[in-house]
């Protein structure tokens, strides 16, 4: 297949799929194919070059291409959605209402491989409210009050960061020679710009508010604890990273700007402490999880930032292998907190060993993905107070690992022969394998370092002895934990309740609007209209 069919299939497949749900028969036996949906996305971040193909007319056209970060995000996240899709299906297996869950999926799955993919800021914008709109309804399949609030507040900041975005998307419009919409022009634009401490502070602010950068970061232990155990599985992993991308993408990382790169990375480094703190407060395993979240897009902010701070355009690279890793381990872990849920003593055991490798590997535990990606991104971080800050992280992240796999051992069924679905059980199992493999050959591959560096002594005792204070202060959590003050889910939202006492106050207009929502023909009729303005451009002539 060329260039041009694997890109177009990429995008094209799950919106053709999204498509196929208006017809109520076709939506209620699609669950099955939500597995194959990523395989073109995973094919093309494989076999497709760095050709653009231009979809539309001179009035309206999308623009799509795979540049280097681009490409490996896609590739993790295209194994990730097929893992989480098959998880999906086992658990929708005879359920009556799927209809509303899988249109949020492919909407959601659309506009994610479309923003790894968008090469202009027109498509990139239209694709990321796509799938702002779909990531929230996802958290609404939660189907309780809870998943009510965290799906209003998702959205409603969602669509406050993409105003702060479109406003710098705009500014970079009118910067860009020849009236250029590519994000490759506009991002070289940017050091020239007139408008250019303006355009950076209005770029940085709205994506790090879709990052989830401390302090608005709330948002993330309250969408992925209610949200379906998939759903959380692929916004943690994949969806998160969009925008982490975006920043790679429109970031002039090979011009060196101190002014707003340190800044940036203070501010990614104090969301990755946060984290920790917050996180070994929390009692719930698929909240340690949002605050690791939190945490570790502090820490990869961090490293962008650093490289925008020194001009080093090589961060780019690094920055998107650290989110690949990332984005395999954080969706291998959310899986496996549902299978463990529903795991009895008998066969828990050697799951949550492997579980344990995995999230160790998030803390940089040796001969792991998570290792490698310490290593990668130590030449950006330099010396001296970030490379102290950068070691203390990871002893954090260590802690906050072992506090989450305590609570994870906690979480098991209590009935010692229960066993998760050999679906469940086999999708959790082949990210695992995934989460071990994919780093090793992307470390290699991109050309980011060889093996042979990652396995000397020196490195390795580097990489461990971090862990080991880790699983001294995880000890003492153990035993003195019980004194720490019980921090609420969402932490500074509750200080910030009269400014979500409007949702509280509108709960029954709001439930009343959840109500007709979830009746399919007004829905479809949302549907539709994205389908005229997609498909327009899908199958306009030039």
């Amino acid at each position: 297949m060329t260039t041009s069919s694997l890109l177009i299939a990429a995008v094209g497949v799950p919106f053709a799929l999204l498509l196929a749900c208006i017809a109520p028969a076709i939506r209620e036996r699609m669950p099955p194919l939500l597995a194959l949906a990523p395989i073109p996305a995973l094919a093309a971040a494989l076999f497709a070059d760095d050709t653009p193909v231009v979809l539309g007319n001179a009035r309206f056209a999308l623009s799509f291409a795979l540049d280097e970060p681009g490409r490996m995000l896609l590739l993790v996240a295209a194994i990730l959605w097929s893992a989480a899709g098959a998880y999906a299906a086992t658990g929708l297996r005879g359920a009556t209402h799927a209809g509303g869950f899988v249109v949020c999926w492919l909407m959601t799955l659309t506009g994610c491989i479309g923003v790894f993919l968008a090469a202009d800021l027109v498509g990139f914008y239209f694709l990321l409210a796509v799938l702002s709109v779909g990531a929230s309804g996802l958290v609404l399949q939660g189907g309780t009050a809870e998943a009510l609030r965290a799906s209003a507040v998702y959205l409603g900041l969602a669509l406050i960061a993409e105003a702060f975005l479109l406003a710098g998307l705009v500014l970079l419009a009118l910067a860009t020679p020849d009236g250029s919409l590519l994000i490759r022009d506009a991002a070289a634009a940017i050091p020239t710009s007139p408008w250019r401490d303006l355009t950076l502070v209005l770029l940085i602010v709205g994506l790090g508010m879709k990052a989830g950068l401390v302090p608005l970061h709330f948002w993330m232990p309250l969408a992925y604890g209610v949200a379906p155990i998939p759903a959380a599985a692929v916004m943690s992993g994949a969806v998160v990273k969009a925008s982490a991308l975006a920043l790679i993408r429109f970031l002039p990382l090979d011009v060196a700007l101190p002014d707003f790169g340190l800044p940036l990375a203070a501010i990614g480094l104090f969301g990755a402490f946060y984290g920790v703190v917050i996180g070994i407060t929390q009692s719930r395993p698929k909240i340690v999880l949002a605050y690791s979240s939190v945490s570790q897009m502090g820490f990869l902010v961090a490293v962008i930032g650093m490289g925008l701070a020194a001009g080093d355009a090589g961060a780019g690279r690094v920055a998107s292998f650290y989110a690949a890793h990332h984005l395999l381990v954080k969706g291998a872990l959310f899986l496996v907190a549902g299978v463990i849920a529903t795991t009895g003593g008998r066969r828990l055991w050697w799951m949550l060993a492997l579980a344990a490798i995995l999230a160790l590997g998030i803390g940089g535990l040796p001969l792991t993905g998570g290792a490698l990606a310490k290593l990668a991104v130590k030449p950006v971080l330099g010396d001296g107070l970030v490379e102290l800050l950068a070691t203390l992280s990871a002893i954090g992240t260590t802690l906050l690992m072992l506090h989450f796999l305590h609570r994870l051992l906690a979480s098991a069924s209590p009935d010692p022969s229960a066993s998760a679905p050999v679906g469940w059980v086999l999708s959790w199992m082949f990210m695992f394998v995934a989460a071990l493999v994919v780093p090793w050959l992307l470390y290699s591959a991109t050309g980011i370092d060889a093996w042979s560096d990652a396995l000397q002594p020196k490195i390795l005792w580097a990489a461990l002895w971090p862990l080991l204070i880790g699983a001294g202060l995880a000890l003492g959590l153990w035993r003195w934990g019980r004194y720490l003050p019980r921090v609420p889910e969402g932490d500074i939202v509750v200080a910030g309740q009269p400014a979500l006492g409007v949702i509280a106050r509108q709960g029954d207009a709001l439930e009343r609007v959840e109500g007709v929502l979830r009746q399919w023909p007004v829905a479809g009729l949302s549907l539709l209209t994205l389908i005229l303005i997609l498909g327009g451009v899908m199958f306009a002539g030039p």
